[in-house]
């Protein structure tokens, strides 16, 4: 079955959309059948996986989107550079983790898992929109809990959070709550 208007449909819908876009919302953008728009990407990560490309067709954060390719980005990173691109402090990759594998996780839980005071760094998470809150624990008090973000995934080419490298049982034991 010849697909090409759906293919360019799909395909436009990807290069003028910033974000990752989610299969739903491609049927919604399109009115194309989810089946239809299956195909069409099937057809597309085929393109771009080909030497005449600069672009590839990357699945991560739940959608789609197309990226240049991983190769071109030591030559294009000094001017399209990531929007957070300022690189994040031991401090700060470190609370990061935490949140990403413990996810969700409150403030004191993270200070009790990192031994120190995480006000700055999980201030300075929330502003890049790396981490968000995510509900309230069951508690007295009922503090704040903390998820990573759809801009997390993306940044760290992840389609869901369990794409995370697996960790060791020495790593997994540093991320649990002490007491």
């Amino acid at each position: 079955m010849e697909l090409t208007n759906e293919i360019e449909l799909v395909e436009a819908v990807l290069f003028l959309e910033s974000d990752p876009v989610e299969m739903k919302t491609l049927v919604k953008i399109t009115d194309l059948p989810k089946e239809i728009i299956e195909q069409a990407i099937e057809k597309l990560e085929e393109k771009y996986s080909s030497a005449g490309s600069g672009l590839e067709l990357i699945q991560f954060a739940g959608g789609y989107t197309l990226s240049p390719k991983q190769h071109l980005w030591d030559f294009l990173k000094e001017r399209y550079g990531q929007k957070n691109d300022k690189r994040l402090s031991r401090a700060a990759m470190e609370t990061l983790s935490i949140i990403a594998y413990s996810q969700p996780i409150t403030k004191a839980e993270i200070e009790n898992i990192r031994g120190v005071s995480a006000d700055n760094m999980i201030r300075m998470l929330l502003d890049r929109n790396l981490i968000k809150h995510v509900g309230k624990k069951d508690i007295p008090g009922k503090p704040v809990l903390f998820g990573t973000t759809k801009d997390f995934l993306k940044i760290f080419g992840l389609n869901s959070i369990s794409d995370l490298p697996k960790l060791d049982d020495v790593q997994q034991v540093r991320f649990e709550l002490n007491g």
